[in-house]
């Protein structure tokens, strides 16, 4: 044994020297051989996420807790915050301001920690969760932030701050076959948990850790959870027991697994404008205090002469075979940018099938239409072109027809120094036109910085759309604020609202050929929602009341249902509640889209 500790210490001795890759005692250390020790060197982070050790699967009902109740993981989000590096000798080195945001759904299963003195440590430290003066902040988060409650979809309402860990998902009982749903969500102070990893980490050089996160360990260690004995969900209030085990879990789950040398990867290259001309005036949106801006598309910045050219594009019957409808006829202005018919009608009067989605607030939208088939805003402007239920015209022969006119081809100039529109550049104009439409000047968002108030049947009906369905705490809420939370009003996120056990319209399945996004759709924004009748993405319901309805009663048990719905049967609200829940949603409404332009 002495002698292998001097063999090691040999090792390492001739590590520094020579700075080559090594093995030692299990741990793997490759790479690129370094010049020499850096003074401050980076730690990625990579998460695997497992069951029993194996590949955590999404959607897949296949999992069981010690009781064989079989379940599935359709969402695992959380933040960590807080870390720690501790050396030998015993003293701690902080990583301040650095926060990571793991999301099983999206991939986002790696982050960075930077300004790391380099030199030899033994174990890492971290929470999950993060500390009340950023849970409490109303700081507005930079687009790619992890605290960004645009991108997490972790924030919980104006008071109550961040989720810390989401996991949602379906689960059947043992010996039964209907499966329900689950929502499970660490929040609060007194849940913050902190975890802790012992193991060397040499960090004279950049390198990589791999840890687990075991869903199997989160539900068993040290304490069972069963799916047949706790709560089909928490929100974390007081004296949960549910969310007292999991807390008492979480710091088991995380396991290190493995070190190595990492290279990272260079910066991505600074995106160029495309086509901005020298002189142009550049445009800021104005937006509300404490709101995240969006992550603006950098090769297309908004200028005022692009915004004036899409716009006039945006009415333009031109651009349609018979020149007899624009993108206006079926986003009015005064119905909140979007069709009061059920489905809109093309050239020669041809159905739709879907009804149009109001166009405002966009700019924190990241994929678009119902099934998010358009991955920008000027994708979709070009999608009316050559559908033969719309505009019926390729955009190529929409371009011709602009350049015949000298008054477009003197904005085209203005807009992109090029005197001749192209499809392209068509897409950008009203793709920057759209991101300026913004809404956040309803009674609601004027109550909130305290220059009106709300009615006390309006106070309450916000406070029914806060409030989570849950007897078991006495809470009985609409629980409209998971899909519909944050200051817009929609988490821009795919879901099956239960409208048909059998999915007439596939919806995002189209596009991603999921069988777990068969028959979802994205949450559409409730700001305006009294201007955007009819509802639901075939425009079945044309009033609110309605919609109320449907969820009170009468959600479909269909096999992807959000657990967020598959979690009750119903929610008993009283007549009051549901003329309460109508008022507070007709305060969202702006008054820059309830008259006609």
């Amino acid at each position: 044994m002495v002698e292998e500790d001097h063999m090691l210490l040999l090792i390492r001795i001739l590590h520094r020297l020579l700075v080559i890759p090594l093995t030692l005692l299990g741990t793997t250390l490759t790479g690129v051989a370094q010049t020499g020790a850096a003074e401050a060197v980076t730690l990625d982070i990579s998460m695997r996420h497992v069951v029993h050790a194996r590949p955590l699967l999404l959607n897949s009902l296949r999992y069981q807790d010690s009781a064989t109740n079989t379940f599935s993981i359709t969402r695992l989000s959380y933040l960590l915050h807080n870390f720690q590096l501790e050396r030998a000798d015993g003293t701690l080195h902080p990583l301040t301001n650095q926060t990571m945001w793991m999301d099983l759904a999206t991939r986002r299963t790696r982050g960075r920690l930077y300004k790391i003195p380099a030199d030899d440590y033994r174990l890492l430290r971290f929470d999950v969760g993060i500390p009340p003066e950023l849970n409490k902040s109303e700081r507005a988060w930079p687009p790619r932030h992890p605290l960004n409650p645009v991108l997490n979809a972790l924030h919980w309402d104006w008071e109550t701050g961040y989720i810390f860990l989401a996991l949602e998902g379906r689960f059947r009982m043992h010996g039964e076959r209907d499966n329900t749903g689950y929502v499970w969500h660490l929040a609060r102070e007194a849940n913050r948990t902190p975890v802790q990893l012992v193991l060397p980490l040499d960090l004279n050089h950049n390198a990589e850790l791999t840890v687990s996160f075991d869903l199997a360990r989160l539900l068993n260690v040290p304490q069972a959870i069963l799916f047949s004995k706790d709560a089909t969900s928490t929100h974390s209030h007081d004296g949960d027991p549910l969310a007292a085990n999991l807390r008492a879990n979480v710091g088991s789950a995380f396991q290190p697994l493995r070190l190595r040398s990492h290279r990272p990867a260079p910066l991505p290259e600074p995106v160029k404008p495309l086509y901005l001309p020298e002189k142009h005036t550049p445009f800021t949106l104005k937006l509300p205090r404490g709101l995240s801006p969006p992550d603006l598309p950098r090769d297309n910045p908004l200028t005022t002469e692009r915004i004036a050219l899409g716009k006039v594009l945006f009415h333009e019957k031109a651009l349609s075979r018979d020149q007899t409808i624009s993108c206006a006829s079926c986003h009015q202005q005064d119905t909140g940018l979007a069709d009061p018919r059920r489905v809109s009608l093309g050239v020669d009067g041809r159905k739709g099938t879907r009804n149009a989605m109001p166009l405002f607030n966009l700019a924190w939208k990241s994929s678009f239409l119902w099934d998010g088939r358009s991955p920008s805003l000027r994708a979709q402007a070009l999608e009316p072109f050559g559908d033969h239920r719309e505009f019926d015209l390729e955009p190529a022969v929409a371009a011709e027809r602009l350049n015949a006119s000298a008054e477009y081809r003197a904005q085209f100039e203005a807009a992109f120094g090029q005197t001749n529109a192209a499809p392209e550049t068509i897409g950008l104009a009203i793709e920057n036109y759209l991101l300026t439409e913004l809404s956040f000047d309803s009674r609601f968002d004027r109550a909130l910085a305290g220059k009106e108030k709300l009615t006390t049947e309006e106070q309450r009906g916000f406070e029914l759309f806060m409030t989570e369905y849950e007897p078991r705490s006495g809470r009985r809420g609409a629980d409209c604020f998971h899909c519909h939370g944050g200051p817009l009003f929609t988490d821009n996120r795919f879901h099956n609202n239960g409208v048909d056990y059998e999915p007439l319209d596939q919806g995002r399945y189209k596009v991603t050929k999921k069988p777990a996004d068969l028959g979802k759709f994205i949450s559409p924004t409730l700001r305006n929602i009294e201007r955007t009748a009819p509802y639901m993405h075939d425009g079945r319901f044309e009033t609110l009341e309605e919609v109320i309805d449907h969820y009170d009663t009468f959600v479909q048990n269909a096999k992807t249902l959000d657990p967020n719905l598959a979690k009750r049967v119903r929610l008993d609200l009283t007549d009051a509640d549901k003329a309460a829940l109508v008022a507070f949603l007709k305060t969202l409404t702006d008054p820059a889209f309830s008259t006609a332009e």
